[in-house]
């Protein structure tokens, strides 16, 4: 009985080692082929996608994947040292966010269209201010004292529980942004389906690691 659960254990400590380092891999490669698509810097537009995809696809990723006690890149650190980098990531990432929103903004108004017109910007607009809103409320787990209703680790909880929540919001923009015209005509064929793959994917990674992290946790616990 003994062999056959830690024989269980490897498969899933293996399976979860490749699924994140098949996250990696998806998160980067398709964050640079927007870059190759949307060549930024051409248009004011093409900063909008190079920039959202770089916030929600690359950015918000790798900072919660530093977690990841089977793929990070920063296995060899101190927790505190990862809190570091997690928040680094995430400052640039909501930046990066707050930044593509303003330009696709000033686009729209330069070109005299309507704002929030389609579901993409929609749930993108709301994806932006969670993630703003998000972050914020993460200061009180670095400056415990700022709010001392709720223990650390229900928290530690609910960052995690919102955080996933926001992800997940993420990838849904990004999927919705490769429904628009600007993509469809730029992307086609087994590509668009490739690319589309990328933030399925890394939504299903990431949910796997914070269930067993907080969420599976909180329930094994007598």
């Amino acid at each position: 009985m003994s062999q056959s659960s830690d024989s269980d254990s490897r498969v899933h400590r293996t399976l979860r080692t490749l699924s994140g380092a098949a996250a990696h891999l998806a998160t980067i490669t398709f964050t640079v082929y927007v870059i190759c698509v949307s060549q930024p810097g051409t248009t004011l537009f093409s900063w909008h996608p190079f920039l959202m995809t770089l916030a929600f696809s690359f950015l918000m990723t790798e900072a919660i994947l530093v977690f990841s006690p089977d793929t990070s890149l920063f296995r060899s650190f101190s927790r505190k040292a990862k809190v570091r980098v997690h928040w680094a990531l995430q400052l640039l990432s909501v930046l990066c966010a707050l930044l593509g929103f303003g330009i696709i903004y000033a686009n729209k108004v330069l070109q005299d269209k309507p704002h929030f017109s389609t579901w993409h910007g929609l749930l993108g607009g709301l994806t932006v201010l969670w993630a703003l809103v998000q972050s914020l409320g993460g200061v009180s787990l670095l400056y415990p004292k700022l709010l001392q209703r709720w223990t650390l680790a229900t928290r530690k909880l609910y960052h995690a529980t919102a955080g996933l929540l926001g992800y997940q919001l993420g990838c849904a923009s990004l999927l919705l942004g490769m429904c628009s015209l600007w993509f469809t005509a730029s992307v086609t064929g087994l590509s668009w389906y490739l690319c589309a793959l990328c933030p399925i994917f890394t939504g299903l990674v990431i949910m796997s690691q914070v269930s067993n992290a907080y969420l599976y946790r909180k329930r094994s616990q007598p």
